[in-house]
């Protein structure tokens, strides 16, 4: 592993801010630490740049332990969520920073940071002050002088919070493409799942300062491993009776057992819409909400609401209308374990999609 943390701890006071984290992570990954705000993952990237100092625990960089090294010993390039970059300087001249106090040469230099100006699609814009840039702009600065000095580890901190969400989205992809094509081990945090859904190779996620669980995009989404990831990745309705729906009569026999059920798992329309007309429950349209590629629908199933889609090129359904509800599946939970659970009364799965 090119990243290797065991035991990670941090308190503040009596604030138990991490609590025994441990992971490994191999060369060239983007990871992201995503998670509700105040769960601990700026104090994780904190100590990895060795900007905090761990409670207890081990961090071992390439097969170095740095837990006690200064940050500009640990080969670390930060990007911070406010750009932190100096407003009296150029462009150039804030790439170009990290690399003078390492006092290189001014021909190399020059070289490295109009090479970053390259490839961070800087050029023309060397002379120019941070003031007089974009949002956008000022953060692929942030980006370029964190990695002047080539280090071997990349972090950032929320590194699209600050800018509009159409710029966000163009950065998204600019940044998975640029950090692909380095192939420098990156870890960014953010609370946002879409973004990281859109730019991780794998996702961490961090809940109470506890590592919930760690995996791909999709396989957080498909299997999760604790009902706080289930709730937290992809949108879902928490049932406390799902006994009531059909085929899944048998779901109250563990004690305390409630069910999440995405609205993919739903499939809502008019009567004579659906094959397996048995496993049907009857329900009423609540609301609906254009949602661009669909309908949202959320359905009243007996005392449940429901939330589904519904497609555009289907007959569009009213409020107030009669329809028929099939629940193809759920995450079910207890206190103790979790489980994914088909209706019983149906005879061909119906595939997940994102």
């Amino acid at each position: 592993m090119h990243i290797e943390v065991t035991g990670l701890n941090k308190h503040y006071g009596d604030f138990h801010a991490v609590r025994d984290i441990s992971f490994g992570i191999a060369k060239g990954r983007l990871i992201g630490l995503l998670g509700p705000s105040g769960g601990g993952k700026t104090s994780i990237l904190r100590m990895l740049a060795g900007l905090e100092t761990p409670s207890s625990g081990e961090i071992v960089f390439h097969g170095r332990k740095v837990v006690g090294l200064p940050p500009q010993e640990r080969g670390i390039g930060f990007v911070f969520q406010n750009y932190a970059l100096f407003k009296h300087m150029t462009v150039y001249d804030n790439i170009a920073f990290g690399l003078k106090v390492m006092k290189q040469s001014k021909a190399l230099i020059r070289e490295r940071v109009l090479s970053l100006v390259a490839l961070t699609g800087l050029a023309g814009f060397e002379h120019r002050y941070p003031h007089q840039l974009s949002g956008g702009q000022r953060q692929r600065v942030a980006f370029a002088r964190a990695l002047a000095p080539e280090p071997q580890l990349l972090l950032l901190d929320e590194p699209f919070a600050a800018i509009d969400a159409k710029i966000r989205q163009e950065l998204r992809s600019w940044l998975k493409e640029t950090i692909a094509r380095l192939g420098i081990t990156s870890i960014f945090v953010t609370h946002d799942q879409d973004e990281a859904i859109e730019v991780a190779d794998e996702i961490m996620i961090i809940n109470k300062g506890r590592l919930e669980q760690k995996g791909t995009p999709w396989d957080i989404y498909k299997h999760p491993q604790t009902p706080f990831v289930a709730s937290f990745v992809g949108e879902s309705t928490i049932v406390e009776q799902v006994a009531r729906l059909k085929g899944f009569e048998s779901a109250d026999a563990r004690i305390g057992t409630r069910a999440l059920i995405r609205p993919e798992y739903i499939e809502i329309g008019k009567p004579g819409e659906f094959r397996l007309a048995s496993a049907t429950e009857p329900a009423v349209v609540k609301q609906l909400h254009f949602r661009g590629s669909a309908w949202m629908v959320e359905a009243q199933v007996g005392e449940l609401t429901l939330i589904t889609y519904r497609s555009l090129e289907k007959e569009t359904l009213h409020p107030g209308e009669e329809v028929r509800v099939l629940v193809h599946r759920a995450y079910l939970f207890n206190e103790g374990e979790s489980w994914i659970m088909e209706n019983g009364l149906k005879e061909d799965p119906m595939p997940v999609h994102i």
